[in-house]
């Protein structure tokens, strides 16, 4: 007699960073969710959603959901401080060139004031034009900074990303 069995499945989409596809993938493998063959992963705009499925008949799904929310929050701060290497450098840049937009503003003043001050025209101009220059060439400089300081915070959450998996497999084991 041939015995016909029943699989049930849970279904789940995601989308995640493009760039880290490949970690995303893996990591929702060791929580039992495989990619759904019966659906493309979309991509749009530096993400990509991933359709994903499991056996719905999973012990402690409870601690594995746990597990997994954790595994998601370490992806989403390594998603984060992977954006500060950028936006501080930026936000540092765009200080310097409106401190210098201010300066260059006094200095316009100045000289349409009557009748017009022409030392402090030059004497506000000089810092508007040096703040203007600066806010070009310090973006590399901080943006390495930048990247020196968190590159260890980034390390750190991988690896609390990791031991969060080997957790989740080891409840998947048993």
């Amino acid at each position: 007699m041939n015995e016909r069995t029943v699989d049930s499945f849970d279904y789940w989409k995601v989308t995640v960073e493009e760039d880290l596809l490949s970690q995303y993938i893996d990591g929702y493998e060791k929580f039992g969710w495989r990619m759904d063959e019966n659906r493309q992963p979309e991509k749009s705009m530096g993400k990509v959603t991933l359709h994903m499925k499991r056996g719905c008949h999973i012990i402690n799904k409870v601690e594995l959901t746990r597990l997994q929310q954790h595994y998601e929050a370490c992806m989403e701060e390594i998603c984060t401080l992977e954006a500060s290497k950028g936006s501080v450098p930026a936000m540092v840049s765009l200080t310097c060139g409106l401190v210098g937009c201010g300066f260059m503003a006094g200095s316009v003043f100045a000289v349409t004031a009557t009748p017009p001050v022409i030392w402090l025209t030059v004497l506000l101009a000089i810092p508007g034009f040096l703040l203007w220059a600066a806010a070009y060439f310090c973006y590399k400089p901080v943006r390495q900074r930048r990247s020196k300081k968190v590159a260890p915070l980034i390390e750190a959450k991988y690896d609390e990303a990791c031991e969060v998996c080997e957790k989740a497999f080891r409840f998947l084991q048993e």
